[in-house]
């Protein structure tokens, strides 16, 4: 793909430091595009980013809104994965027959011939994702890491050679526009499957179609490695071409089933599965003080990561005080409320939709709070000897927050100013 004096409208320019959005503008204007990006976030809200962008004078931008008419004089439309793919003004796109392109559309263009490794599912994609790039750190393999992991594809398109092994993380969002591309990895790995993004989906079987993209591509000699233990992947399994490789939902395993595929020693996997530490913000013992453990699960977004971590604290069950809601995705919360009034010895909510949800599936009043810092201080005088402060959100993030890590990352920090 050529974009020198080409114009390519951007939309949605976002906050991840090195996610789609920026990522594409630096690339766009690098290729010296002729680049509008629209967002419906300020100027301000977008600061960081404008910064970055600052020296590159082939780039103008509409903030705060976006514009039919840009959308109908373009060569390309760039959609960032947070875009609704129902978005009237990528429908006003194809009504222009303007190519709608995202990161990976470029990526296959540019390096189409590199092993592309691919890891989705609802929960446990980031931590599978991690533990196989370390593999192959270990392994002494090429290899760079990209995807929902916080990393576009075009922030390390230079760094790729003929033989880089490339490890992405793969959203649903992301995985939405394989099917135009008709590519999928040629090693895939489905975590689990569970109910998700239904503000974002019609139904569930929607959701469940694009996580069907890492594999629906996929030739006789590729690989599909999936959790037996996810009944859901058991009858989807039943539509892949590839090979299929079943373990048991722990990430270390999902590693020895690659190691095998390239042929990488059992001594080495080993050492990379003892080596492994986990991810910052999913169920991080961050802090012990006063003999209270303080652990962030940042990245729990849904009711079912946040019974994951209530389930995997059960030795504290009556001793849980649980900092939880944000923004609802039109899910289900009446397991997690139950669960709640069994385990959790105080309960303290973030502002947003979700929290409203939480209350009125317990048939409860409580204060929401508007700040992290608040939660954390009102969560801290809640706690005695022996407690566990757990921020396991179960809800988006973007009321109060510019994504799930700010969310972590002001926790941790009020975590740390307790005295």
């Amino acid at each position: 793909m050529n974009f020198k004096d080409k114009k390519v409208v951007l939309m949605g320019l976002g906050n991840y430091k090195d996610g789609s959005g920026i990522s594409a503008a630096l690339f766009f204007a690098r290729n010296n595009a002729k680049l509008l990006i629209t967002d419906l976030q300020s100027k301000k809200e977008l600061a960081p980013q404008i910064k970055k962008l600052k020296k590159f004078p082939n780039i103008k931008y509409i903030l705060g809104r976006h514009r039919e008419d840009d959308f109908k004089n373009a060569d390309y439309i760039f959609k960032n994965p947070s875009v609704p793919k129902d978005s009237p003004y990528l429908k006003i796109a194809r009504q222009n027959k303007i190519p709608v392109i995202n990161d990976w559309t470029i990526f296959f263009e540019e390096r189409p011939g590199n092993l592309l490794i691919g890891i989705t599912g609802s929960k446990g994609k980031s931590t599978t994702t991690a533990l196989i790039y370390q593999l192959l750190k270990i392994a002494k393999k090429d290899v760079v890491l990209c995807g929902n992991i916080g990393k576009s594809p075009l922030a390390v398109l230079q760094k790729i050679k003929k033989d880089t092994i490339i490890v992405a993380e793969l959203s649903s969002w992301l995985l939405q526009e394989f099917k135009s591309i008709k590519h999928s990895p040629r090693i895939s790995v489905i975590t689990n499957l569970m109910p998700e993004h239904l503000d974002k989906y019609k139904n569930i079987r929607e959701y469940y179609g694009d996580k069907e993209n890492i594999f629906r591509f996929q030739r006789p000699n590729d690989y599909l490695i999936l959790n037996k233990n996810d009944k859901k992947l058991k009858s989807m399994a039943r539509k892949a071409k590839s090979r299929i490789i079943w373990y048991d939902g722990e990430p270390k395993n999902a590693g020895f089933a690659i190691a095998k595929i390239l042929k990488i020693s059992k001594k080495i996997a080993n050492k990379a599965a003892q080596n492994f530490k986990g991810l910052s913000g999913r169920l991080e013992l961050i802090r012990e003080k006063n003999g209270v453990k303080y652990y962030n699960d940042t990245t729990a977004t849904m009711p079912d990561a946040t019974i994951y971590a209530l389930h995997s604290l059960k030795k504290y069950k009556g001793r849980i005080i649980l900092i939880a809601g944000g923004v609802d995705k039109k899910l289900d919360y009446k397991n997690l409320a139950r669960l709640i009034k069994k385990s959790v010895k105080a309960l303290v909510l973030l502002e947003g939709t979700a929290s409203d949800k939480i209350l009125k599936e317990m048939n409860i009043k409580n204060e929401k709070i508007s700040s992290m810092q608040k939660a954390v201080a009102t969560a801290s005088k809640l706690a005695s000897k022996n407690d566990v402060v757990l921020l396991s959100p179960a809800a988006a993030s973007f009321n109060l927050f510019r994504n799930e890590f700010d969310r972590g990352k002001q926790y941790d920090k009020a975590v740390s100013l307790i005295s």
